[in-house]
């Protein structure tokens, strides 16, 4: 089945569209949203410039487009256009993402998917969260945090890379302060620098660190692609 790939750069993104290849699907492009804020409920916001730096390490078109205003009929509105045109650029069948438990962005997605023919493939839906973070290690993810927004987690954190000592310490604090581990809620963000189906990996040339004492961000203002 061809599928465009809701993407984010971020590890559930990344994951799922391997796991779709895998599956025997052909990923076509990449479709990224641009939110204005962080407060996005839909959308990563911390540096979704870089996929289309991704994308290019992925061999795969990458198209981003704006949600508008941020509010969230804007951002629905958005996200149908784009899922528009993509389907007539490619003549996709189908959608995949990289949802885990959230339900409110499941059926959004899946709503508007049906309105338009197309299948919705979640290969990482209600996978068991800490098996799930160990599998991305084991599955050679090379994954930096670029976003905190949850009690346990601070500046500290941001632009670190995951590896076995640090998801340990990750598990420790999601188990004291009862946060997702998997960030799906919002708790922080990822980028995914290297990983099976990258032909080029990423390398953060500079970068800032934003932190107002409750969040932040690992704002990246400059990459890098390198061979592998």
């Amino acid at each position: 089945m061809r599928l465009a790939a809701l993407y984010s750069g971020g590890k559930d993104s990344t994951y799922a569209v391997l796991k779709a290849m895998e599956m025997g699907h052909e990923v076509s492009c990449l479709l990224t949203m641009y939110p204005e804020s962080q407060d996005s409920m839909l959308f990563h916001y911390p540096n979704s410039w870089v996929t289309k730096y991704i994308g290019e390490a992925m061999n795969l078109p990458t198209f981003g487009f704006p949600t508008g205003s941020g509010t969230s009929k804007e951002e629905l509105d958005s996200l149908e256009k784009a899922i528009i045109t993509v389907k007539s650029l490619y003549n996709i069948e189908g959608v995949v993402h990289g949802g885990i438990l959230s339900k409110y962005q499941n059926d959004i997605f899946s709503r508007i998917c049906s309105r338009h023919n197309l299948a919705t493939i979640t290969p990482v839906w209600q996978i068991q969260q800490s098996k799930y973070m160990d599998l991305l290690l084991e599955t050679n993810f090379e994954i930096k945090i670029v976003g905190v927004s949850a009690l346990g987690l601070d500046e500290k954190w941001l632009g670190v890379s995951l590896d076995r000592e640090v998801l340990g310490r990750l598990k420790s604090l999601s188990n004291k302060h009862r946060f997702n581990l998997t960030f799906e809620g919002g708790e922080g963000e990822t980028l995914v620098m290297d990983c099976p189906i990258y032909y080029k990996r990423l390398v953060v040339r500079k970068a800032n660190i934003h932190w107002d004492g409750q969040r932040g961000m690992f704002e990246i203002q400059e990459i890098a692609l390198v061979q592998k």
